[in-house]
């Protein structure tokens, strides 16, 4: 069985030229997602062949976003630009999906919110703790990046009868892990500012403060 491969959040950036094939892939991501969407919006999601090209550009970035960073790690092309710009060109595409789907009234706009807090609201965990730490992407996380797709992708697909039934239960899996790793997202970040070096060497500092101030007892 190989290795999860690693966060790229938690890859410390190399010397690596700004120019370079994984930046690249991460910026074609960005530039699909216009283009999605008109493709998903084109007479109000009633044009089924370009709903199909639409699910074709979807599957074309999310492939894209497994490989930018396997590259970047493997051949040392990490950058600060490719690990600001990765989880905003992710945001970006699955935020686009998940609203024009809605739109459209093939999803439920609860869950496009709910999915849409959880992803923003691990963003700013991450940013929360970063002086402590990088939380790097759980198992339960890219199992839920690959469900997720997976559903995004079945609903973009003009689908119908026994297939249109089946894409809500992998969309309710979806949801599930979203909810579950958001959840263990914040156990992780309250661990992470607890337990870290930084906030161990500032308990340290605290006690060999000692107390602030004192207080007597007048009890007999």
């Amino acid at each position: 069985m190989s290795a999860v491969p690693t966060d790229p959040a938690a890859t410390p950036p190399s010397s690596a030229r700004l120019v370079n094939v994984p930046n690249a892939l991460t910026l074609l991501r960005l530039a699909v997602v216009p283009v999605f969407a008109v493709l998903l919006l084109s007479d109000g999601g009633m044009d089924d062949d370009r709903r199909v090209w639409a699910t074709v550009f979807f599957a074309l970035a999310i492939i894209t976003d497994r490989y930018d960073g396997l590259i970047a790690r493997r051949t040392g092309q990490v950058t600060e630009f490719g690990k600001l710009a990765d989880p905003i060109a992710d945001k970006a595409l699955t935020g686009t999906a998940l609203v024009g789907l809605s739109v459209l009234g093939l999803l439920p706009w609860w869950v496009t919110l709910a999915i849409l807090v959880r992803e923003v609201g691990v963003t700013l965990l991450r940013f929360w703790v970063i002086r402590h730490g990088v939380i790097a992407a759980s198992r339960g996380g890219k199992a839920k990046t690959v469900v997720q797709a997976l559903a995004i992708g079945l609903y973009i697909l003009p689908l119908g009868g026994v297939l249109a039934t089946a894409r809500w239960w992998v969309m309710a899996a979806a949801l599930v892990l979203t909810l579950v790793t958001g959840l263990d997202y914040v156990y992780r970040a309250l661990t992470l500012r607890r337990t870290s070096a930084r906030a161990m060497r500032a308990a340290a500092a605290r006690r060999a403060a000692g107390p602030t101030g004192s207080r007597t007892d007048t009890a007999a």
